[in-house]
């Protein structure tokens, strides 16, 4: 196994990983870490292809604009509607 193979399989695996922790994690905050992990990966495999812009491009939209509204709006939510407090 060359090191290309390597990286590609750890950057694959940590893709999965965070994907399936964003899934089943339980804290809003764990699930967006998960989320930059994952996003982290799939801009690595990216670089690895040859594909610079497009690695880029994925880390500047996706963790700069939409990673950062979807952690305010989750944020501003009321807590109660989260807890089930519907008294």
């Amino acid at each position: 196994m060359d090191i290309e193979t390597a990286v590609f399989l750890v950057l694959a695996t940590i893709a999965v990983v965070g994907a399936l922790g964003l899934v089943y994690a339980k804290a809003i905050a764990h699930s967006m870490l998960f989320l930059v992990f994952s996003f982290f990966a799939v801009a690595g495999v990216f670089l690895m292809a040859g594909a610079e812009m497009l690695a880029a491009m994925q880390i500047l939209v996706y963790l700069g604009s939409v990673l950062l509204v979807v952690l305010f709006g989750v944020m501003l939510t009321r807590r109660q509607i989260m807890e089930g407090d519907f008294d």
